[in-house]
Order: C-alpha cells, then structure tokens, then sequence
C-alpha cells in the first residue's frame, strides 16, 4: 500500500503569525493532528504538531503570544505519494516523528500519520490472522 492510499487530503495549512491557540482551534476544528506551516517570506514549509502545542503548554507559555513560527519544525522530512507505508513508517522512526507532508508537485497535498499507516496495516494483520487460524 502507498502513502497515496493511506494520506489524509485535509491539509491545514498555517501562517507563522497564528497564535498557538489559533492553531490548535483550527486543527481540533478540522480533527487534524499537524498542521502545516507555510511562511511567505522565506517560501518555506513546516510543521506544527500537537505535541509542539503541547510541549508549549507544558513550559508554561502563554498560547495567545506563542507563534506557531516558534514552535515549527523547519527541518521537514517530506514524503512522495509513491512512497510505500513502510517507507514512510521507515522515515517516522528513523526522525522520531509522527507526521509526514506529502508532496506533488513541490505543494502539500497530504499528511500521513502513524495513525494513518495503522488504520492501513490493522485490518491488514486481521485478514492474515484469519487465513492462518
């Protein structure tokens, strides 16, 4: 199976200026985990994850004056529709992380997550299960 047939097409796309509350409205709005960060000065991608919102919290840091531009991750390993799940697992455990943008074109045109490939693989193991018992 490949990150195509597996990625959410939701992308919730952020400007470095919103505030971390802001972010985490709108992902609990869409039932995103990540949203992606698209900065129009530098033409760069990054993301934002729960975790980074929660880390935050965590800290004791006002949500309303954090930026997601703070909290981005800006070093982004990015996944190709083609790729296969056990790729993109492959490169969330590799990175430690949960999250993967998908690419076309030099555009975001997914996400994929662990719970995605999981959704993928579950009912997978299941139909394994049953054929050998």
């Amino acid at each position: 199976m490949l990150v195509r047939d597996a990625m959410s097409t939701v992308v919730l796309t952020i400007g470095p200026a919103h505030t971390l509350r802001q972010a985490a409205s709108l992902m609990s709005a869409r039932r995103v985990g990540a949203a992606v960060v698209l900065d129009p000065d530098t033409s760069g991608l990054g993301i934002l994850t729960e975790r980074d919102i929660l880390v935050s919290l965590g800290l004791g840091q006002n949500p309303d004056r954090e930026t997601a531009g703070t909290h981005t991750t800006t070093d982004v390993v990015f996944a190709a529709p083609a790729w296969t799940l056990k790729d993109a697992a492959r490169a969330m455990t590799h990175g430690g992380f949960r999250h993967l943008i998908v690419l076309g074109d030099s555009e975001p045109i997914g996400v994929v997550s662990v719970r995605d490939i999981l959704r993928c693989w579950a009912p997978a193991e299941r139909r394994t299960a049953t054929l050998a018992g």
